[in-house]
């Protein structure tokens, strides 16, 4: 069963975080991923787009891959389908970052057991976005 941290712990996490890397991060700005990472960039977070079909987006040099990021990433935030979630995860564990975030509509409950089981905090189908407006720390 996946149990996400309470509001409060994901307020925390949220005011601690610096950076975040965004997996599908699209350079269409008629696209979720885009709208909601530039909101996350204009509340003060570096954005690092993972995205092997992009250049840049919102300014910032895409990846190909999450081991291709070279800085300490605080935030994974996901925006991808559930299925690939798993081949995600397995590249998450290889990277210096400790929390997971799968955006609403997304989440897997073996790549949940996964990452718990490796000591990560995991949050799923939640909108970032909607999380840090909703934090009393901001």
């Amino acid at each position: 069963m996946i149990e996400n941290p309470s509001r409060e712990e994901t307020g925390k996490l949220l005011k601690q975080a610096k950076t975040i890397a965004v997996v599908g991060l699209s350079d269409n700005p008629e696209r979720t991923s885009y709208m909601v990472s530039e909101a996350m960039q204009k509340a003060g977070y570096k954005i690092i787009p993972v995205n092997p079909s992009v250049d840049t987006v919102l300014g910032e040099k895409a990846v190909s891959s999450l081991k291709d990021i070279t800085e300490k990433v605080d935030i994974v935030n996901v925006f991808r389908r559930s299925e690939f979630l798993f081949d995600i995860a397995k590249e998450f564990v290889e990277i210096d970052c400790d929390i997971f975030w799968a955006q609403l509509g997304v989440e897997d409950e073996a790549t949940y057991n996964f990452l718990k089981g490796k000591g990560k905090t995991v949050i799923m189908n939640r909108c970032i976005k909607v999380e840090h407006s909703l934090s009393p720390q901001n």
